[in-house]
Formats: C-alpha cells, structure tokens, sequence
C-alpha cells in the first residue's frame, strides 16, 4: 500500500466534514453513482470535498483496503464512513442523512482547535 496514498485518503477525510470519493467531479462526475451521491449532497446545501479517484488508480484500490468497501462513491460525513450511492440515498430518503450532516457540522464547529 502505498503510504502517500493513503496519507491524502485519511487528510481528506479528517479536513472535510463531508468527503466524498467519487469517479469525477462535483462539476463533472463520470459515473451515475458518483452523480446521484453529489446531487444528494448538494441538494443539502452543506459544503463537500469530492475527491476524484480517476487520476491515478491506486486511489481506488487503498481506498477500498481503508475502508473495507469495493466500490465508489464512498461516503464520509464527519471522519465516518458512511456507505455508498444507494446507502447515501436510502439514508436521504428515509430522512436520516440530513440530521447526520447536520450533527457533523455541529460536532466540527464544537471541537478545539488542533
């Protein structure tokens, strides 16, 4: 595995009170999972990093060993995983993802300064 890799995977994760890793962009994702999740994420109106697992396929593969799930999107809300495209929007439909986001952003806001 390589260190560096997985060094960006957990600095994202830890710097982004939302993070999701996606095939593409939040402007241009490239796979209709990645683009259900972003819309889901902005149709919450809180802000997100998306990181694109496409440049270098290493990404894919540590991320997959880091977080015990095989496929993109991965879904981080406050330094958790949360799941995948379908998870995120059962959890939105369900009413679930929104409260979660909300009690993230809080817990962020909250926490002492490192």
């Amino acid at each position: 595995m390589s260190q560096e890799i997985l060094d960006m995977i957990k600095k994202e994760i830890e710097s982004n009170t939302i993070c999701l890793f996606t095939k593409g962009t939040a402007d241009m994702p490239m796979c209709g999972f990645s683009a259900r999740a972003i819309a889901i994420f902005k149709e919450l109106g809180k802000p997100f990093k998306t990181v694109d697992i496409l440049p270098d396929p290493r990404i894919k593969q540590i991320l997959a060993s880091f977080s015990n799930w095989p496929t993109t999107p991965q879904v981080f809300v406050g330094g958790k995983f949360i799941g995948g495209s379908d998870i995120v929007a059962e959890m939105h439909q369900k009413g679930e993802l929104q409260p979660l986001v909300e009690e993230a952003f809080k817990s962020r806001q909250a926490a002492p300064a490192r």
